[in-house]
């Protein structure tokens, strides 16, 4: 789930056109003037999805979403805020029609000794900003990110193998949710064991999630791709899929973090991502409870290292280098390069309207919900495509 992981493709022929920036240009980037005001249609409408934007266009629209705030997207959608990011809390309450479950990446679950658990973080916890959001969304659920934290190997194997510290864990949740109010919880922990314990983490889930239901909470589980960026089967398959869904409400699949900083290239190519759902669910059955994974940030890749790139930073960039954007057909991403004082190139992915519209239409065609990692991150306008 973090922006800063390292990615894995290559392209074949993007390095055709660049724009280069000088050093008298560095010094007085470009003006386009930018609109604020909300719209009474939505970029649809405006003519804005297009495979060839310009970047004075991106500039000048970017924060005039449609000023009816409605749902387009029918199936789930769950949006993640971070504490780091409070642009994301302001989107969360704009926007909160559109999400069915809010995920704040709040708290983490450590263990301090044998059955003895601690949920840290609820420092975060805005009750102000809830209140807010629900005021927006009445029917939105608060499921606030658990993240198991500075787990030893140990730690997971004295867990995995007690059914006492199952029981001890799964209350500690209900504890912490009737105390906070919070609907439920999604639990990021899959990962931390690298594909190992499968069966363990299986049973380990279950437990937790049957435990919430008990007292009608939601559990969403935190996945990696099922299918590696070189091809291969990833960490969470149709296996475990299968065996997770009847008790899981749902599954936030990472279909991104794809490329790599050695190699530049997109961050969730369309073909992969479609994959990605087929792997799991070939079948339809419990296909609605995958949570498809847009990544809202994007990507800079230079000699020095690859960065993540946020809206305003983006915005920056086009103003600076008023580059032509091309689009690459194949992963269904835009993307541009360009030279700071005749240095190297860099290459930089994002997205756009095209790219996200495309992923949303994917999963209505599949049937899959969507998870937004991370609400604050994109452009304003993004969000009349939901």
């Amino acid at each position: 789930m973090r922006t800063t992981l390292i990615l894995l493709y290559a392209i074949s022929c993007c390095w055709m056109v660049s724009a280069t920036l000088s050093k008298t240009d560095a010094k007085k980037s470009y003006k386009a003037e930018a609109e604020t005001s909300p719209a009474e249609v939505s970029v649809l409408k405006r003519g804005l999805v297009v495979s060839d934007p310009l970047w004075k266009d991106i500039v000048k629209e970017e924060k005039r979403y449609c000023a009816h705030v409605k749902r387009t997207f029918q199936g789930p959608v769950l949006g993640y805020v971070t504490p780091w990011n409070s642009h994301g809390y302001d989107i969360a309450k704009m926007f909160g029609p559109k999400l069915t479950s809010l995920s704040p990446v709040w708290l983490q679950l450590r263990r301090r000794g044998p059955e003895t658990f601690d949920i840290t973080g609820l420092h975060d916890h805005d009750p102000g900003w809830v209140k807010a959001v629900r005021k927006s969304n009445k029917k939105i659920r608060m499921v606030p990110r658990l993240l198991f934290d500075g787990w030893s190997y140990q730690d997971y194997m004295s867990v995995l193998g007690s059914e006492d510290e199952i029981e001890e864990l799964g209350s500690e949740l209900l504890d912490v949710a009737k105390t906070e109010g919070f609907d439920g919880f999604t639990l990021e922990l899959w990962s931390q064991l690298g594909g190992n314990k499968r069966k363990e983490l299986v049973h380990l889930v279950k437990h937790i999630c049957e435990t919430l239901k008990t007292k009608r909470l939601d559990c969403i589980l935190v996945i990696p791709p099922a299918v590696t960026s070189t091809g291969q089967p990833g960490m969470f398959g149709r296996e475990e899929f299968e065996q997770l869904a009847p008790v899981v409400d749902g599954f936030s699949l990472m279909t991104y973090d794809y490329s790599s900083g050695g190699r530049p290239g997109p961050s969730s190519p369309l073909p992969w991502v479609r994959d990605c759902v087929l792997q799991l669910s070939p079948n339809s059955q419990w296909r609605q409870k995958i949570l498809l994974g847009l990544n809202l940030y994007g990507l800079e890749f230079a000699n020095q290292g690859t960065e993540p790139i946020l809206g305003g930073r983006y915005i920056e960039i086009l103003r600076e280098v008023r580059p032509k954007l091309l689009w690459d057909e194949y992963s269904a991403e835009h993307y541009f390069t360009y030279r700071r004082n005749n240095a190297a190139k860099q290459v930089v992915y994002y997205p756009s309207l095209k790219s996200i519209y495309l992923r949303i239409s994917l999963a209505t065609e599949l049937g899959t919900g969507i998870s937004l990692w991370e609400l604050g991150q994109g452009l304003d306008y993004f969000y009349d495509l939901l």
